[in-house]
């Protein structure tokens, strides 16, 4: 610290010498300058006057010993002026504060500018924190009565009004999935975003994003407003406790299969729709469209 110091004085007194010994050549080139002056004077008058060289040069009115004397007298004052006054004041420290002023000028305004950036962007995530639509995850499945899914990592059923329902709800969302549902599919479901939850770590899938966790699955869907989790049975068990819907395909016929959808604890869940469709020509059984909300507490 007192390292510093002493170099800060240092500096200071070198400057000072050397403005002084700036001050002292100034001061110096103008007495030479005066000396000169008064020399020349005293030879143009001697000459025009005295030995008459070239006295019949006029020019209004006044000789031009006149004007040498005259001229060459307005550039020693020009030249007193600069060295008593201009140079004086307006010198090299003189310079620095006015530098040192703006440069303090300037920092103002930049901090200035950012304090309002800082309060803009405050405002700006605060209003997209609260426009934000809170995230809808939703479980979407089709169950028999005895809430069978699937067999053998195959579905049961062939409904295409289901199929199209599906598809309906969950085109241009994340769909989540577990690796045996995904293995079951010939290929990523197109116009979505393919999320696989596998515990093998070096899983690779074409078009879709592999992750371990059904948490890191919906971190990745974050920005969605309404993921979709589409199977199988172990990943609908764990996701329950996350979702706040399920759209549920309810097929009216018993069947047996290896993959059960979990029961729907009606104090959890509250029915809000229900859309029912009879077989036909197109559709073997009787089926319900059901979307249950969560019951918030």
């Amino acid at each position: 610290m007192q390292s510093k110091s002493n170099s800060d004085i240092n500096h200071e007194q070198i400057e000072l010498l050397e403005y002084a010994q700036k001050r002292i050549k100034q001061k110096k080139f103008l007495y030479y300058h005066f000396v000169l002056f008064l020399f020349i004077s005293a030879i143009s008058l001697s000459l025009d006057h005295v030995f008459n060289v070239s006295s019949d040069i006029i020019f209004l009115e006044y000789s031009w010993s006149f004007w040498v004397v005259f001229i060459w007298f307005f550039l020693l004052l020009f030249h007193l002026f600069k060295v008593y006054v201009n140079d004086r004041f307006i010198n090299k420290s003189w310079v620095k504060n006015q530098k040192n002023k703006l440069i303090k000028v300037q920092k103002a305004e930049i901090e200035s500018i950012k304090k309002k950036m800082n309060i803009e962007s405050k405002i700006k995530a605060e209003s997209e924190v609260f426009n934000k639509k809170p995230q809808l995850i939703t479980i979407i499945v089709a169950a028999s009565e005895n809430n069978i899914i699937g067999n053998d990592n195959k579905l049961i059923w062939h409904l295409s009004d289901d199929l199209k329902r599906f598809k309906n709800l969950t085109k241009g969302h994340h769909v989540i999935m577990g690796r045996k549902t995904f293995e079951s599919m010939p290929r990523a479901l197109p116009n979505r975003t393919n999320v696989i939850i596998t515990r093998k770590k070096d899983y690779i899938a074409d078009d879709a994003i592999v992750t371990n966790s059904l948490e890191d699955a919906l971190s990745i869907a974050s920005d969605d407003p309404q993921p979709f989790i589409i199977g199988g049975g172990e990943i609908y068990k764990i996701a329950l406790d996350y979702c706040d819907r399920i759209e549920l395909t309810r097929v009216h016929d018993n069947f047996e299969g290896d993959t059960v959808f979990p029961e729907i604890d009606e104090e959890k869940w509250i029915e809000s729709n229900r859309i029912e469709k009879k077989k036909d020509e197109n559709h073997n059984y009787d089926f319900t469209f059901i979307t249950y909300n969560k019951i918030k507490r």
